[in-house]
């Protein structure tokens, strides 16, 4: 291992979300010595616990992909494994063509393998449209191709507008016409480079999921997702680790025995350092020793979103059954995406089964006039979206409007080759590694990963590195509003 391995060697952790938190975690097993500078007053990022009517709620992303292990496995190793509980519903609905329609299965991120898995769905010519991808020669997708451009041309424009548009938006808060099929959905990408025709590759990958998976495909956290980060962050404390919250790191400097880092009136030397901050705020940081990757990562663009968390009194109400509903932006809705959080997660119906929760989603990339709105605005059309959809006209006990400006950074394409210069250009500063949800995947998982292969790189060890850039790791969506 390098000196950065040892246990002696410090590193300096510069971020405290999920992933400079998981950095700082795996860090301190392998013996450093680490130091977390955060510029925010509280640790955690985009998961972010909260509460309405007295019951606690998360503010931020609520559950995680539990098909994947880094997430699942950091949770159970800072004390959370008896607090993982999955959502008691797993079905959802589309708000599409005037009505609430069951959320079709059968397709990946809204590609079907039949057009029968779309009936309920799409017009009668939209259902002819996909059959005839089987006849269409072959579509070749190249390095790179967006999402919205080569599933249109395969299956049609209202595959992707009534069904990849609302799904991929619910990850990336983007639009799928410039969202990369290699980056956002690489299962796929990877199948359509093996198949002549798009319904063939996804019955293919479906093929080959048929093997019985255990467990659920997403899970949560008993009182919020938003408990992860604390609990890393005391564990990370507990091993010996400092965290400083409201401490901006202002400097970043290469020196002939190692980093120096500026924060504020505090200088640290360093052995090491990650930085594990948005790309904004890494293009600043890297500017001066790594001027390539600070503006590779000054390209980098990001969409901003806001969550409006509703609570009613029970009594009266009569909301359909399941997780929520997702919203087509074609339809010309202002919300994306509602979630019943009282009827997906059971820990949160049961602190006051009085209460019902509920919550919205508003904002995309490019979308800026609606977040203009103050914050009476926003529930004054998530309330009008709401009873359109599913008659909910009960005045709300309490309302939270949560903003997430430059919230979800955008995967556009040749995105992974951005990534891919990004990292080359890093590592050719010895004890330097980043991180974070803007490279290999948004979730949870994700960023867990980025933050393990970043700490495995500055021990000299780049497999980590080598399969994230290879195989980034998708992020699903768990059923409406996440």
């Amino acid at each position: 291992m390098s000196a950065t391995g040892t246990r002696t060697g410090h590193v300096v952790v510069i971020g405290a979300g999920i992933a400079g938190l998981a950095a700082a975690h795996r860090l301190l097993e392998r013996g450093a010595r680490v130091t977390v500078l955060e510029a925010a007053g509280r640790v955690g990022g985009k998961l972010l616990p909260g509460e309405i009517a007295g019951v606690r709620v998360d503010l931020g992303a609520e559950s995680m992909l539990a098909r994947r292990p880094e997430a699942v496995t950091l949770a159970r190793a800072v004390g959370l494994a008896d607090r993982l509980q999955p959502p008691a519903t797993a079905t959802a609905s589309l708000w599409t063509r005037g009505a609430l329609r069951p959320m079709p299965k059968g397709h990946v991120m809204g590609v079907p393998g039949t057009a029968a898995a779309l009936s309920g769905v799409l017009s009668d010519e939209g259902l002819a449209r996909v059959e005839r991808d089987a006849a269409l020669p072959r579509t070749e997708v190249g390095e790179d191709v967006a999402v919205g451009e080569y599933v249109a041309a395969r299956v049609g424009r209202e595959v992707v507008d009534r069904l990849v548009e609302p799904l991929l938006g619910g990850v990336y808060a983007g639009d799928a016409y410039r969202i990369s099929l290699r980056s956002a959905v690489p299962q796929l990408f990877q199948a359509a480079r093996r198949h002549r025709s798009l319904t063939e590759a996804v019955r293919d990958i479906q093929a080959k999921a048929a093997a019985p998976q255990t467990g659920p495909v997403f899970t949560g956290i008993e009182g919020g997702v938003g408990a992860l980060p604390l609990a890393v962050a005391d564990a990370v404390r507990a091993r010996g680790g400092e965290i400083l919250t409201g401490a901006p790191a202002t400097g970043l400097r290469r020196e002939a025995d190692g980093w120096r880092v500026t924060a504020g009136d505090r200088v640290l030397p360093a052995d090491a350092v990650i930085v594990a901050v948005p790309a904004p705020a890494a293009a600043g940081l890297l500017r001066a020793e790594s001027p390539e990757a600070a503006a590779e990562l000054a390209a980098v663009e990001y969409a901003s979103m806001a969550l409006v968390t509703l609570a009613y009194r029970r009594a009266g109400l009569d909301l359909p059954a399941g997780s929520g509903f997702l919203v087509p932006p074609v339809d010309g809705h202002t919300i994306k995406a509602s979630t019943f959080a009282s009827q997906k997660w059971g820990w949160i119906a049961e602190q006051d089964p009085d209460v019902f929760v509920l919550r919205t989603s508003v904002g995309r990339h490019g979308e800026t006039a609606v977040l203009q709105r103050d914050d009476a605005g926003l529930v004054e059309v998530s309330r009008h979206d709401l009873r359109e959809a599913t008659g909910l006209d009960a005045e709300p006990l309490e309302t939270r409007v949560t903003r997430w400006t430059d919230g979800l950074p955008q995967y556009p394409v040749g995105h992974h080759a951005r990534v891919a210069r990004i990292r080359e250009h890093v590592a050719r500063l010895p004890g330097l590694a980043v991180c974070g949800a803007q490279y290999d995947g948004v979730g949870i998982p994700a960023c867990v990963a980025s933050a393990h292969a970043a700490v495995d790189q500055l021990a000299g060890d780049l497999t980590g590195v080598r399969e994230l850039t290879a195989h980034p790791v998708q992020s699903l969506h768990g059923g409406a509003g996440e």
